[in-house]
């Protein structure tokens, strides 16, 4: 018996009884004591009460009252899980252990006729990151940067970090406040306002080395950073309007060490605000480049002289060679 099944039927055979020992659980499932214990743990661990007794004849009891009502999935509800499984395989995603766990529940749950339907729509559906050849349903192999977890762990606590990264083989720490964590182009960033410089960072989460608290008294409050970040919108030279085609260029390469703001719950359209140096030709260079590059699908509420000139100059270039 396989172990999703086992820890199913064991339930159910808790559910039935107002008190179990360890012993009747090894004998009636034929285990050993240290997979009995392991398995009435993992139990506890999704949520069923349960009362342990001590003494010569203790064992176990079930709350009174307090047993979790089933869950039941219909066809559908389990397709669009397994269906989010595929999608976000080889994402470098958190917590990825986790749910390969929550697939392998998951599948002890349903009928061998839902089983198969889901291994055929594994073998039909192709998703980026997809192996075609590998039919393993159950494949979330491609574990994120062992930070990740850390990161989010803290956040969920404190958003004042010290985070140590390293840096064209350089160590540096730097207090920030992190605004955003997001996942662009395989690769997990952070975005956060730099509490001594007092600007907008974006650091890669691969570069981590070390995360802690940052707790020093004098410290910025929230308010304070998002008045500082306006304040900094405002001396913007450049405000551009995307589309969803001119989004997906963005995702595959911007030069610039900024993220777009999304205007919309679909992410279908976003905006992009920062500043340009154009008295730096080689910079005033690759934006002209890269406007090019994202595309018909943007809108240019504002932007230096220069680079409408260098735009308009690009284009013209293009139309004579036609």
């Amino acid at each position: 018996m396989k172990k999703v099944e086992r820890i199913n039927t064991i339930m159910r055979f808790i559910n039935n009884r107002a008190h179990f020992t360890i012993t009747e659980i090894m004998r009636e499932f034929n285990i050993s004591r240290s997979t009995a214990i392991r398995d009435i743990r993992e139990i506890e661990g999704m949520g069923m009460p349960l009362v342990s007794e001590v003494g010569r004849d203790g064992g176990y009891s079930v709350m009174h009252n307090s047993v979790l009502p089933d869950v039941h999935f219909t066809d559908n509800e389990v397709k669009a899980l397994f269906i989010a499984f595929m999608a976000t395989r080889n994402q470098q995603l958190p917590y990825l252990k986790s749910r390969q766990s929550l697939a392998e529940k998951l599948l002890g749950l349903i009928s061998e006729n839902q089983q198969d339907d889901l291994v055929l729509l594994n073998q039909l559906l192709l998703f980026e990151g997809t192996n075609p050849n590998n039919p393993d349903l159950l494949d979330l192999s491609d574990l994120p940067h062992p930070m990740l977890e850390k990161l989010i762990q803290i956040l969920l606590l404190e958003r004042y970090l010290l985070v140590t990264i390293e840096e064209e083989k350089l160590i540096n720490s730097y207090p920030i406040y992190l605004m955003h964590l997001y996942h662009e182009k395989s690769v997990w960033l952070i975005e956060g306002f730099d509490l001594e410089e007092e600007k907008k960072k974006i650091i890669p989460v691969d570069h981590l080395t070390a995360i802690k608290p940052y707790s020093n008294k004098n410290r910025l409050s929230k308010k304070k950073i998002l008045d500082k970040l306006s304040m900094q919108e405002k001396t913007s030279n450049i405000f551009l309007e995307l589309g969803p085609k001119a989004i997906s260029q963005f995702k595959k390469y911007h030069p610039l060490k900024v993220s777009i703001s999304y205007t919309n719950p679909y992410q279908t359209t976003a905006i992009l605000k920062t500043f340009i140096n154009v008295k730096n030709t080689e910079e005033l260079t690759e934006i002209i480049n890269w406007v090019l590059f994202l595309g018909e699908d943007i809108k240019i509420r504002e932007a230096p002289k220069d680079v409408l000139e260098g735009i308009q100059k690009r284009l013209s270039v293009y139309s004579n060679n036609l």
